[in-house]
């Protein structure tokens, strides 16, 4: 345990490592793979480009900071973060670097205004706190390796199927080489890749959303082609997969992981997607109508048009075949022809005074995924509704992604 001293610099000078999160964050990533070059092989180097990797850091270190006596209150923060360290495979024996390189961050970027006292007391902070998601990693990893079909690390899979679900969205299905069981998911919950592209220095971490209902035979992920570019190649994986890998070809990945889940209650569902992010709750929707198919589900879709909807004809067949399924589809940007076709309920952005026109009830449980902006929008919506906080829940393309922090 912490003494009384220790929590309170941390607590009192929290909002102070808030205040310069960026910076810090910055010169952490900057010093740590200088330090260790070989952690570039964990970490998802868009992200580190785009900022969005420093910006986690930060909130994550202030958050410590400000409920260091009372870590349960990051329950969810805690979770999301050790299922993605598990899933990456982030071990005991880095977090000791980590914290060495964060309080000389700290030290850098505050100077003088860091005194040995407070990073001291920081010191302990992040010993105390490093030890507790080592402790809940340790059961992740227990938990995933020792259940039937799991595995530990990475393990390699044959591309058994490769399937165009539009223009820019492909679908690989995804069976073990050595051909054994594989382990069972939640649906909601993802594959990480460990993506060794030709050229490249490191190897490439990314997470794809399993977008089917679990089956003991083989995983399937949906992957979007992404634009890339030298400065920011967020493509790059998911160009790799779409123009390079072939059925036949190996790729390797670590176990299922990931904390959006389907709630087990009999609440009403309310499901809503926004492009690729229909891939995690269409897991959700193909799970629902097999184990609960008498539980109310409206399926909310909103994409460009139907250039872009993905898996909008298994969507129309699952409506026609459950009588307690609404599929509704929103269009920002129809084309002539889906017009003249009608194949949509919505033109434009989803917005609160038309989400209550076609959700029957705001008691229910509302699960949301896509781009931050559609998913902050989204957010906004329904705390505007009054949705109760325990009824909503997403998940995000990023590092860390708390809807409604500032």
């Amino acid at each position: 345990m912490l003494d009384s001293k220790t929590i309170e610099i941390v607590k009192s000078t929290a909002l102070v490592l808030k205040e310069h999160s960026a910076q810090i964050g910055k010169r952490f990533y900057e010093l740590l793979f200088r330090k260790a070059p070989e952690l570039n092989n964990i970490f998802n180097q868009t992200n580190q480009k785009r900022g969005v990797q420093q910006e986690a850091l930060g909130y994550v270190v202030y958050a410590a900071g400000e409920y260091i006596t009372n870590l349960d209150a990051l329950t969810s923060v805690i979770r999301r973060i050790t299922e993605k360290h598990r899933a990456i495979g982030v071990k005991p024996e880095q977090y000791p670097i980590v914290g060495e390189t964060l309080l000389e961050a700290v030290k850098d970027v505050l100077g003088d205004a860091a005194t040995d006292e407070i990073i001291e007391a920081w010191g302990k902070a992040y010993s105390f706190i490093a030890d507790a998601f080592i402790s809940i990693e340790k059961e992740l990893y227990d938990e995933t390796e020792n259940q039937v079909g799991g595995w530990p690390d990475y393990r390699t899979f044959v591309v058994d199927k490769k399937e165009k679900e539009t223009g820019e969205v492909t679908s690989f299905y995804l069976k073990p080489q050595d051909g054994q069981s594989i382990a069972k998911y939640k649906a909601g919950q993802y594959l990480t890749i460990k993506a060794n592209i030709p050229g490249e220095t490191y190897t490439h971490i990314r997470h794809y959303s399993l977008s089917d209902a679990p089956n003991s035979e083989h995983y399937r992920i949906t992957v979007k082609r992404e634009e890339a570019s030298h400065d920011d190649p967020d493509g790059l994986v998911s160009n790799y997969l779409q123009e390079h890998v072939q059925v036949g070809d190996t790729l390797e990945f670590s176990a299922p992981a990931g904390d959006f889940i389907i709630a087990t209650t009999e609440e009403p569902l309310v499901f809503i997607s926004g492009g690729i992010g229909i891939t995690p709750v269409l897991s959700m929707l193909n799970t629902v109508v097999k184990e609960q198919p008498d539980r109310q589900v409206t399926f909310i879709h909103a994409t460009a048009n139907s250039g872009t909807h993905a898996f909008k004809e298994q969507l129309l067949e699952m409506e026609k075949s459950h009588h307690n399924l609404k599929s509704v589809v929103c269009y920002s940007s129809p084309t002539a022809h889906d017009r003249e076709a009608r194949n949509f309920d919505f033109e434009g952005r989803i917005d609160l005074k038309w989400l209550q026109t076609v959700v029957p009830s705001k008691k229910a449980d509302f699960y949301f995924c896509g781009s931050i902006p559609f998913m902050e929008s989204i957010y906004r919506i329904l705390t505007e509704w009054g949705i109760e906080q325990a009824n909503i829940h997403y998940e995000a393309f990023s590092p860390l992604a708390m809807l409604g922090e500032e």
